[in-house]
């Protein structure tokens, strides 16, 4: 499947304005979106319901629909026909959702130093700022492999790094 995108923009209409920081916050700047994204990212979840019972935040069904229409529509996300069974569909990143990565870091490590974060849900955010821009870059180019090319995510990957550092922290914590 092509990705909807012209020109290396994506398919969004005019914003109230045409500040830069307007416009993403006016795609992103929604209680779910980036939440939606932070799940595939980081949580490796590529089908609806995976999505809707790993969000420990909860969302609701409707809007976790609504989210991923919106994220197809904005060319931030592409449907894909889950071969393995007729009425499943998978969601990938696209290249334009993959360089959100040092963007989430960058949340991720200004959350953790400013708000009261719990320590499961923050090691992520310190193992991304600790590695700075070339674990993002190792990151975005094992996403790339999974999402744009379905390759299966390595077993030594940055996502696998991310996941054992959680449950362990996770372990430690419960």
């Amino acid at each position: 499947m092509s990705q909807p995108v012209a020109h290396d923009k994506l398919p969004v209409s005019p914003g109230k304005s045409g500040c830069p920081i307007n416009m993403t916050v006016e795609l992103l700047g929604d209680r779910w979106s980036l939440i939606v994204l932070r799940d595939i990212v980081f949580g490796g979840n590529t089908h609806f319901r995976e999505l809707l019972t790993a969000s420990i935040e909860g969302i609701a069904s409707n809007i976790l629909a609504n989210r991923l229409a919106k994220l197809v529509a904005a060319g931030l996300l592409t449907r894909h026909d889950d071969p393995s069974h007729r009425q499943k569909v998978e969601y990938r990143l696209t290249e334009a959702a993959i360089q959100l990565v040092p963007v989430m870091a960058q949340l991720g490590a200004w959350g953790a130093r400013w708000l009261d974060t719990t320590p499961e849900l923050t090691v992520r955010a310190e193992l991304l700022a600790a590695g700075g821009p070339p674990l993002w870059e190792r990151f975005m180019t094992e996403l790339r492999a999974t999402h744009l090319h379905g390759a299966p995510p390595p077993a030594d990957g940055v996502l696998a790094e991310l996941t054992a550092a959680y449950h362990e922290s996770a372990a430690k914590a419960g």
